[in-house]
Order: C-alpha cells, then sequence, then structure tokens
C-alpha cells in the first residue's frame, strides 16, 4: 500500500513539475519581450513614449476580458485543451512581431498576447487545484504562482542577452518557441478532470470569486504603485537604488512562498489575507516615507512578504467556494479582477503622484490596502468557506 502511495504520490509531483514548467515557459515569453519593445517603438518604428505605452498595454484589454471566457472553455472542455490553446495563441503573438507590420501588428501581437497568457494560466490553475491535495492546496497555489513570477523575472533578462546576440528577430522567435514547449509539456500531463456536458452551465462571472475578486483589485493597486513609481519616487528623494527596493519586494515573494506558503492551509486563507494586507499597506507607508535606502528596503521587503501570501489567500477563497466544475469559472473570474487592479491602479497612483508627490501616490495605495483588509473581514464574518471540492 505505502509502495503504490509513493508512487502516487511521485506522479502527483511530476505532474506538478510539469505544469509549472507549462506556465514559466509561456511568462518567459511575456517577459522576454518587455524590455525590447520600447527600443523598438523608439528605434525601427521611431514612435514616441504614449505609442510605447499603448502597445505595452494593450495585452491587458483581452487578458482582462477573455479571462471569464477562457475560465468556462476549461470548465466545459477541459483544463488540457484550454492550456493548449492559451500556449500556440501566445506563441502566435511571438510571431506577429516578425513580419514587422508598424505600431498596428505589434497592438495585434499584444492583443494575441494578453488572450493566450488569460487562458494558461486561468486553466492551469484550476488544473493545479483538481490535482492538489485538499489540505496543501495553498500552497500548491503559491509554488505555482512562482512560476509567473519566475517567467516574468528570468525573461527580461533573457530578452536582453538575445538582443545583443541576434538582433529583435532573435526575441521574437524566442517568444514563439517558449510557449510551443510549453505547450509540447502540457500534452504529457494527465488532465484528471472530466468536464460534465450535462451539468447547468456557471454564470461566466463566478459570483463567487467577486469578493475576494475585488479584494485582490484593491490589494493590487499597491502592487502597481511599487512597479511605476518606487524608482522615480526614491531618486526624488534623493536616494537612489529604487531597482534594488523592487528586487527585494520580488525576491521576498518568492521566499515567503518556499518558507511560509502553507499558512493559508495552516492558519485559515480569509485570516492571512486580513493580516497581510495590512502588512502590504505598512510596507507602502514605510516606501512612501522612506528618506534612506535601509528603510525603503524594508519597506519594500514587508510588501513583498505581504503580497506573496495575499494572493494565494484569496485565490483559495475563491476556489474554495464553488464545485470542481467551476473552478475554471471562478479562476477567470478572480484574475480578471487582478488584472483591472493593476490596470486601473497604476493611473490611479499616477494621478495622485502627480496631485500630491510621489509619497501621496503610496499613502493612496496604503490606504486602498487597508480597504483591502476590511473586505476580506467581511467574508470571514460570512463564515469561512468549505473545503474545495475534489
Amino acid at each position: 500500500m505505502s509502495t503504490e502511495a509513493d508512487a502516487a504520490g511521485r506522479a502527483l509531483g511530476r505532474s506538478f513539475a510539469a505544469l509549472f514548467g507549462v506556465t514559466f515557459c509561456g511568462l518567459l515569453a511575456v517577459g522576454a519581450v518587455l524590455p525590447v519593445l520600447p527600443r523598438y517603438v523608439h528605434g525601427p518604428l521611431d514612435s514616441g513614449d504614449v505609442a510605447v505605452g499603448i502597445v505595452i498595454g494593450a495585452y491587458a484589454i483581452t487578458g482582462l476580458l477573455l479571462r471569464p471566457f477562457a475560465g468556462r472553455l476549461a470548465d466545459r472542455r477541459g483544463r488540457k485543451p484550454t492550456v493548449l490553446l492559451g500556449a500556440l495563441v501566445l506563441s502566435a503573438s511571438g510571431l506577429l512581431y516578425l513580419p514587422s507590420l508598424g505600431l498596428a501588428g505589434l497592438i495585434v501581437a499584444r492583443l494575441f498576447l494578453g488572450a493566450g497568457e488569460g487562458a494558461l494560466y486561468t486553466a492551469g490553475s484550476a488544473w493545479i487545484v483538481d490535482m492538489a491535495p485538499e489540505a496543501r492546496r495553498g500552497r500548491v497555489l503559491g509554488l505555482y504562482g512562482l512560476a509567473v513570477w519566475g517567467g516574468l523575472s528570468v525573461g527580461p533578462l533573457a530578452g536582453e542577452l538575445l538582443l545583443d546576440a541576434g538582433g529583435y528577430n532573435a526575441v521574437w522567435i524566442f517568444a514563439a518557441a517558449m510557449p510551443l514547449l510549453g505547450a509540447l509539456i502540457a500534452s504529457r500531463v494527465p488532465d484528471p478532470f472530466v468536464p460534465l456536458s450535462h451539468s447547468e452551465p456557471h454564470p461566466l462571472i463566478a459570483p463567487e470569486a467577486v469578493r475576494p475578486g475585488l479584494a485582490i483589485a484593491l490589494a493590487s493597486v499597491g502592487y502597481a504603485a511599487v512597479a511605476a513609481f518606487v524608482v522615480l519616487h526614491l531618486e526624488d528623494r534623493g536616494v537612489g537604488h529604487g531597482v534594488v527596493v523592487f528586487g527585494a519586494f520580488a525576491a521576498m515573494i518568492v521566499l515567503t512562498r518556499l518558507v511560509a506558503g502553507d499558512l493559508p492551509d495552516r492558519v485559515g486563507a480569509i485570516r492571512v489575507a486580513i493580516v497581510a494586507t495590512l502588512v502590504e499597506a505598512l510596507g507602502l507607508l514605510t516606501i512612501g516615507l522612506a528618506h534612506s535606502l535601509p528603510v525603503a528596503l524594508i519597506g519594500g521587503c514587508a510588501m513583498g512578504a505581504a503580497f506573496s501570501l495575499l494572493n494565494p489567500s484569496l485565490m483559495l477563497i475563491a476556489l474554495g467556494r464553488v464545485s470542481a466544475s467551476a473552478r475554471g469559472a471562478a479562476m477567470g473570474t478572480y484574475t480578471a479582477f487582478f488584472d483591472a487592479g493593476v490596470g486601473f491602479g497604476a493611473p490611479l497612483a499616477g494621478l495622485a503622484a502627480a496631485l500630491t508627490g510621489y509619497e501621496g501616490a503610496f499613502v493612496l495605495a496604503a490606504a486602498v490596502a487597508v480597504g483591502s483588509s476590511l473586505l476580506s473581514l467581511t467574508m470571514l464574518r460570512g463564515g469561512r468557506p468549505g473545503p474545495l471540492p475534489a
């Protein structure tokens, strides 16, 4: 019996590692083009900063609008077909950079990228939960999320190296090839989910995921503020080294998930979400008030540790309120709220910075994070979610 259990455990571990690799490959392609596109727009296309912003941000349109549809597709057709479709669309976005179709071509490529990444991650998250043991789903979701952060961290470095070695086309080919590698890996992973064609369809926007989605949307304003303004804020203060602070933030996300990623399972996802958003608010205030690098680093580390636990906790709450046949819908709804929070959070923080200075952007983001904590508190008062259905 123990031998069979060990074999099953090893098979589960291989499947998880494979799905981690699938998502990592997809986000590696996403990250690789990020530092290259602005130079391509400024250089060969001879366009300005407004064009850069439009090209970079275009992916959010399809990412936000199509995630719920990707979730429904994952519930009706299966996790694996949706992940494979997402990987192929993501690969197509890389190929669309190659013909040099100007700004319009870049925008279309970015729209493909948003649709492909949204389908891949939404269905992949549901697939991971289908396989994970019930008592460890919070930790598994946290570890799976590292595939996203890993791809977005390593991808820009790969893009820089490829640009130096082979020019723009080398980057575009890499962005097309990596999702294909991910699709090849995904095709070998067993999918335990069996769609129930006779079951009543779940709403496109899963109502069970709306409150956790709103909570992550509010909390992600802090992430948008850090990503957009920490460098400018610290330069304005004469401190500098904003990239180091953002690096500390990203490093704490990884470290916290490795060391304390099981806290949502052990303590309770709602309680962890409440505390994490309060710690996020303190981290944002610390960065906003910092006049020295050590203080800013403390704020960045606090922000990273909090955000690391917050996202899987709220995701676990969203998934804990739906049946197995509606997990895709829940993930599509939840991740769309995250996209919306980042998409609207950056301009909101920018408006605060324009009116009050960079410090005001971080103070505003901290206040919004407290609002997220209060929203999570209403979920606690409403009762803990039941165990995730198998």
